[in-house]
């Protein structure tokens, strides 16, 4: 019984830290490519701003709550790859 327990608190143990010690690059790279359209991203990013200013003129008040949601998320995921690019420069 106390072998079974020691094997498998080794086997925990070195499984949490292949986990940990996996960079994140890594895991993408595993998964599939992210890429980001920097133009496509800001265009739409644009256009659901101004829809979102339209539908809040017009009285929809919900609907602009919700386009204007969309916007944001697309506005952290830009983020988000900007960050991504310029962290991932200054460790080559």
């Amino acid at each position: 019984m106390r072998r079974r327990i020691s094997a498998f608190a080794v086997t925990a143990a070195l499984t949490g830290g292949l986990l940990l010690a996996a960079s994140p690059a890594e895991s993408v790279a595993a998964g599939h490519t992210v890429t980001c359209n920097y133009p496509k991203m800001r265009q739409e990013i644009a256009s659901l701003r101004a829809k979102a200013a339209r539908l809040k003129h017009e009285g929809e008040y919900a609907a602009a709550r919700r386009t204007l949601a969309k916007a944001d998320a697309i506005s952290r995921k830009l983020h988000a790859c900007e960050s991504s690019e310029r962290n991932a420069q200054h460790h080559i």
